[in-house]
């Protein structure tokens, strides 16, 4: 089989660092990346790999504490979203500047939702910048992006593993990465749920919004940890089945499977450890490959 890939990394958010970790166990393993096709984190991880930093990325990325992710949250409190992204996206752009997409050396789709005309865009050329900002573009969270008359928000809304929006190469092998998967995940006893520091980071600048969130949507403490986790469980879950159905459309040759449960959607401060996740996943389906090509 070809060692060729056109590789599609999919959405959801934090648990998308994996994405490097699958790129690093594929060219561990010799595989040669022709072409990438991407949505929300998916998008980023797979854009700055096609520009050549994805080393750079990762070191800044694995440097960031708790307290130094927080400081990169631009809060905002518009009715199109509470956080702007710009801080994080102008301090990656110190060391990734900006290009072309059709300047890339290997092909790069990004998949973004066009809420104004109610319809999914595949954005292949331009700025590698504005094409990553509009697919990232969590619905209620981060606010959306406007380019002429297109209101852009996350890729993932309408196709969060974009296996039919990647350029296919002849006799290349496509593989598929799904970081919602509701595969079971076994964790460590020190691994819990941190929504209670982003919680308490946030609580003074978004007290007056969750007020008047919780006016219309009781949220009762036992049943929940705030409005974060009520965004980021129904988002997962949505993206999770959305994901299971276009994956049975269209089938790739592997997929590489991450547990929905392995971190939640803001977990960033994890990165060492979700790409090591990234990494362990990528060998068992490889692995399952070679165990198939031998026996045939």
């Amino acid at each position: 089989m070809s060692k060729n890939v056109a590789l599609v990394l999919g959405s959801g958010g934090a648990r998308g660092i994996a994405h490097i970790g699958v790129i690093r166990e594929l060219e561990n393993q010799g595989y040669n990346i022709t072409s990438i096709s991407g949505s929300s984190m998916g998008a980023l991880i797979g854009g700055i790999y096609a520009s050549g930093k994805l080393n750079e990325y990762e070191t800044w990325l694995c440097s960031l504490s708790k307290m130094g992710v927080f400081n990169l949250v631009d809060f905002t409190l518009s009715s199109k979203g509470i956080i702007k992204a710009d801080k994080v996206l102008n301090e990656i752009r110190k060391f990734i500047p900006d290009q072309q997409i059709e300047d890339l050396p290997i092909k790069y789709a990004a998949v973004a939702t066009d809420i104004s005309h109610k319809k999914e865009v595949v954005l292949t050329k331009g700025s590698l910048y504005d094409a990553i900002r509009a697919s990232i573009s969590i619905p209620m969270v981060i606010t959306p992006l406007q380019i002429n008359d297109a209101l852009f928000v996350d890729g993932g809304v309408l196709n969060p593993v974009p296996v039919n929006r990647v350029f296919r190469n002849a006799n290349d092998m496509l593989i598929a990465v799904d970081v919602n998967s509701l595969i079971p995940f076994k964790k460590q006893k020190t691994t819990n749920s941190d929504w209670g520091y982003f919680e308490k980071l946030t609580s003074g600048k978004l007290s007056v919004f969750q007020k008047k969130l919780t006016k219309h949507i009781p949220i009762q403490k036992k049943e929940s940890n705030g409005y974060f986790n009520l965004i980021s469980e129904t988002t997962s879950l949505m993206l999770a089945q959305i994901s299971k159905l276009t994956l049975e459309l269209n089938p790739p040759d592997v997929l590489i499977e991450i547990s929905r449960e392995s971190c939640g959607t803001f977990d960033f401060y994890k990165a060492t450890g979700i790409i090591e996740i990234g990494e362990k996943a990528t060998k068992k389906s490889l692995d399952k490959l070679n165990r198939q090509m031998h026996i045939a």
